[in-house]
């Protein structure tokens, strides 16, 4: 058993750590076996891969942000379509509304004008004639 705390044992810790280095043989550094390393050849496969998956990565993250931008301009020419075809419909109710007769002979009333009773005469080809007032 270990004590740390205690100086009274602290001779039977020395005898336990010169214990543990005689069973440890000392070997020089010259004599130590050495890790082996990964040979350059696989090291490039292993750099070839890693730029693969990057490349393959930044290529989906590329055409996402396309898409993206793609999907981000049809939505907004949906909306400035929306916004003319409105404009259209209000544009065209108010020719329809400028277009009634009745308000066309209203406003030339209020202008002053006078109504004019036009006959319209109308000869044929065998030398008939027909004579119509106009409304």
């Amino acid at each position: 058993m270990q004590y740390y705390g205690n100086l009274a044992l602290s001779p039977e810790r020395k005898k336990q750590q010169e214990q543990v280095n005689r069973r440890r043989p000392q070997t020089p550094p010259s004599n130590r076996p050495r890790r082996k390393t990964i040979p350059v050849g696989e090291k490039l496969l292993y750099l070839l891969t890693v730029f693969v998956f990057v490349a393959v990565a930044g290529l989906v993250v590329y055409r996402y942000a396309g898409l993206y931008e793609l999907n981000r301009e049809i939505q907004t020419t949906k909306s400035l379509y929306e916004q003319e075809a409105d404009l259209t419909k209000e544009l065209q109710q108010e020719i329809n509304t400028l277009r009634d007769p009745s308000r066309i002979q209203e406003m030339g009333k209020k202008l002053g004008l006078q109504g004019t009773q036009e006959s319209i005469t109308l000869s044929g080809a065998n030398g008939q004639t027909s004579t119509a007032m106009k409304p």
